[in-house]
């Protein structure tokens, strides 16, 4: 999980720093939604005793989901069937026949999510009330499917969400001069060059 969630927080600072509304956006989230304390400290609040904090931050969810769906960081995965069986497509599969599918490729079919798949919109995962809106694991393929479904799904995006929110509350972050964001193929989707910038400590209100 380790290496999944830090490729997964690369391609979404990445993201980020292209489109400065979404950061606008999860910054005033985030300062709408902080618990007020009581007193003065250098840490006014802590992830663990305010999990409800977290929960409120729905635009910061969906701009990570997005982030995933673009750059997953496990771009492909391998299944191999038991018996022979019919996909809902209609194609039959032989036993012991093994499948690849490209969950890179899936995130940008337009015909899955629509004709802008390959914007960065993390509005596409916000309901009409204003929560996160669901899709099937079937269609968001990041965290598998079915039965085989991330067991450490919930405390990988807990730690994101914690780590986004001290990056953004203590730091401005502007991507060095030149540097050029691409993928680097193999079997995780990282960033050929890294991710290379500068921070800014933030002065405290």
């Amino acid at each position: 999980m380790r290496d999944t969630t830090s490729t997964a927080l690369t391609w979404f600072f990445g993201l980020l720093l292209e489109n400065p509304y979404v950061e606008t956006k999860i910054r005033h989230e985030i300062n709408t939604n902080l618990p007020k304390t009581a007193t003065s400290q250098e840490r006014p609040w802590s992830a663990i005793d305010h999990k409800e904090f977290l929960n409120t931050l729905v635009y910061l969810h969906a701009a990570l989901y997005e982030a995933m769906r673009l750059y997953p960081p496990i771009p492909f995965e391998r299944k191999t069937s038991v018996n022979s069986d019919v996909l809902p497509s209609g194609h039959k599969i032989d036993a012991n026949s093994t499948i690849i599918y490209p969950i890179y490729a899936l995130g940008r079919m337009r015909s899955v999510w629509g004709e802008d798949a390959l914007e960065f919109k993390p509005e596409r995962w916000i309901s009409e009330t204003g929560g996160l809106r669901h899709e099937p694991s079937s269609k968001f393929l990041v965290f598998n499917s079915g039965p085989r479904s991330c067991s450490g799904k919930h405390l990988a995006m807990t730690a994101m969400k914690i780590i986004v929110v001290e990056i953004l509350q203590n730091f401005d972050i502007k991507l060095d001069k030149g540097h050029k964001i691409e993928p680097k193929p193999r079997l995780s989707l990282h960033m050929k060059h890294g991710l290379r910038v500068t921070l800014t400590k933030r002065c405290s209100a």
